[in-house]
């Protein structure tokens, strides 16, 4: 087997690679997939049982599109929190709902 190192660095946004890192990305690219016990082949049975799952996955964790109307500071203090903040929204609002005593504060 190929005398091989593996590498970990962070790239922050907007940063581009170095002369150094295209060339090593460009090497790994052109080496051979060994698979191994971590990484076996997969046969098409497998692949079709791995989508299969997948599609389960999707179809349990879709949320229905609503529209709702929000106070301006709430959305602000909502989109300070960063990106994802509608995903945040959407467990704050989960949380709440399973609260008896926020629900009745709340109507």
């Amino acid at each position: 087997m190929e005398n091989t190192k593996n590498i970990r660095m962070v790239i922050k946004k907007g940063q581009k690679p170095t002369e150094e890192q295209i060339r090593e990305i460009e090497a790994a690219s052109k080496r051979t997939v060994t698979p191994d016990e971590d990484a076996p082949i997969l046969t098409l049975e497998q692949y079709a049982e791995m989508a299969e799952l997948a599609r389960q996955k999707r179809a349990k964790n879709n949320k229905p599109i609503i529209s709702l109307r929000i106070s301006p500071r709430t959305l602000e203090k909502a989109r300070a929190t960063g990106k994802g903040y509608t995903g945040f929204l959407s467990r704050l609002l989960d949380n709440a709902i399973d609260d008896p005593e926020l629900v009745s504060k709340s109507l």
